[in-house]
């Protein structure tokens, strides 16, 4: 009999949970919330087992904010919980309450070859992982592998200072620095971010920017119906390359550089004819040092699911 495990990935508009094999780590029964038809994360997750008629001791929810003791506030939601409160209320033996990009970087040793991309470099080597997406925010997480077991790290590296590193992006800095003081990467690896790219472009121009949202931007630059949507779309991809660029720097990741999130799968043609690549190695005289290192899109559906299921699974004894 198929034991299974629940697992969560649950973000400011939905919350997407599914059930686990916990001897095969497949992810089944996929089912979508969203976050404003409920008062409370539990009430979904009480739904969710309900509907499904199946009994699971065990769980782990993704969550996009940070995760630093037992209360859980959202940063875009209005839900908050206390883990041990709400383990005790469903009954579960194990709860475990991880960031959303904890789950994402514990997906990379479950992906096959199917689930993935590579954007240039050579095969991985032994070292470091990093991974990081673009989407409402900007998520970073480094994973490492220690005795047989992987480790990730999370952390809040989107919200480190925005680096320019081209007369495009040093336009952008000038414009958001002016309104913001402080910009921080995200404030241009987002959704919104793109958005304050056309913007800040458009305004170092002297000219009035439209009122876009960012499949607005997108979907100009992509059918070429808009020449100043095509070239912020460009910035966007080289300031991806660049940021990744530094990540690898940090730590060495010759494991390979993951990139997730809702945002790049939307236009992957377009970012494989950009600048990225080019501005992910552009690091003056460690330029050959970064012409190795992989990068590769995760193109699986459901990352946060599936690594939500692999960080529990190896922390009830599974080889990953």
């Amino acid at each position: 009999m198929t034991k299974y495990a629940l697992v969560g990935d649950v973000g400011g508009t939905n919350a997407r949970l599914a059930l686990c094999d916990v001897d095969s780590g497949a992810i089944s029964h996929i089912h979508t919330y969203s976050s404003q038809e409920y008062s409370t994360l539990e009430a979904v997750i009480r739904h969710y087992l309900e509907a499904q008629k199946v009994a699971a001791a065990e769980a782990c929810i993704a969550i996009a904010c940070p995760i630093t003791g037992d209360r859980v506030e959202m940063t875009n939601n209005s839900w908050t919980f206390s883990i041990k409160e709400m383990k005790a209320n469903l009954g579960f033996a194990l709860l475990e309450v991880i960031n959303d990009f904890t789950a994402v970087s514990m997906a990379v040793p479950v992906l096959g070859e199917a689930d993935v991309e590579q954007f240039g470099g050579d095969k991985p080597r032994p070292g470091p992982i990093v991974v990081y997406g673009a989407g409402t925010g900007l998520g970073v997480c480094h994973l490492l592998r220690q005795d047989k077991r992987w480790i990730s790290l999370p952390g809040e590296g989107g919200h480190v200072g925005f680096a320019a590193g081209s007369d495009d992006e040093i336009a952008v800095l000038t414009q958001l620095h002016a309104v913001r003081g402080h910009v921080s990467t995200e404030r241009v690896l987002s959704g919104p971010g793109l958005v304050n790219i056309y913007r800040s472009l458009m305004s170092a121009e002297g000219r009035t920017p439209e009122d876009l949202r960012p499949s607005q931007v997108t979907d100009r630059a992509i059918d070429g119906a808009d020449a100043d949507c095509r070239r912020a779309l460009a910035v966007f991809c080289e300031i991806m390359g660049r940021f990744g660029g530094n990540l690898a720097l940090n730590m060495g990741t010759f494991g390979g550089v993951y990139i997730a999130g809702g945002l790049v799968p939307r236009f992957k043609d377009f970012f494989r004819a950009s600048g990225f690549r080019a501005a992910f190695e552009d690091k003056g005289r460690f330029k050959s040092y970064l012409a190795a290192i992989p990068v590769y899109l995760i193109t699986h559906e459901q990352p946060g699911l599936l690594g939500a299921g692999a960080h529990l699974r190896q922390l009830m004894g599974s080889e990953l």
